[in-house]
């Protein structure tokens, strides 16, 4: 496999769908929107936006040169100050409808179990297509991503959607970060876990 790609603006909604095909059946999107014709219908604008705000915001998204694969990364300072939500808002009632309020409980989990205090890259999103997963694609895929964070002396965070997942980072060197965490009303759990820099 060749090293990562960035993605430019101009691929937001490629890779909005790529990342949609990979989490459709993951335990949290089905908590968020439990019927799958919605699901199919919104995860994929929902998605383009999350990463057209990404890029906006000077993050990071990085795929494979078969687009396959992505990484969605966002550098995270210790001095960056809470968002807004207002705007936000306005896009989760536009793209998610009636389901706009699980997708709000969902974002606001995550961001009280994030990490404060420390500079680190956030791995918000790695999807690997379906017809790919399981071949080590997003392993070698973060690999290049990792390296440079390394070199940097740079932390980095993410919440894994289930143990196959958390199994698959802590190969990649990630380790619990506070336990798991559950989403409301018998909801699954989110792993959140953390890597430290490794020396050259």
């Amino acid at each position: 496999m060749t090293g990562p790609e960035r993605a430019g603006e101009g691929d937001a909604d490629r890779v909005g769908v790529l990342i949609a095909d990979a989490f459709w059946d993951l335990d949290a999107s089905q908590w968020i929107i439990g019927d799958p014709a919605d699901a199919r219908r919104i995860f994929p604008e929902y998605f383009t936006h999350v990463v057209a705000e990404v890029m906006a915001a000077g993050g990071v998204v990085e795929w494979t040169a078969q687009r396959d694969a992505v990484a969605v990364w966002v550098p995270t300072s210790a001095a960056d100050p809470e968002p807004d939500p207002g705007r936000w808002d306005a896009v989760l009632d536009k793209v998610c409808g009636p389901y706009a309020d699980r997708f709000r409980t969902f974002e606001a989990l995550q961001r009280a179990h994030h990490p404060h205090g420390v500079d680190h890259h956030y791995l918000a999103m790695l999807a690997v297509h379906p017809d790919r997963q399981g071949r080590g694609v997003g392993s070698a895929l973060i690999a290049a991503h990792h390296a440079d964070l390394d070199r940097d002396g740079v932390g980095a965070y993410l919440e894994a959607a289930g143990p196959r997942q958390r199994r698959m980072y802590e190969r990649a060197g990630y380790t619990d970060h506070g336990g798991p965490y559950y989403l409301p009303d018998g909801g699954p759990p989110l792993f959140p876990m953390w890597r430290e820099p490794r020396a050259s």
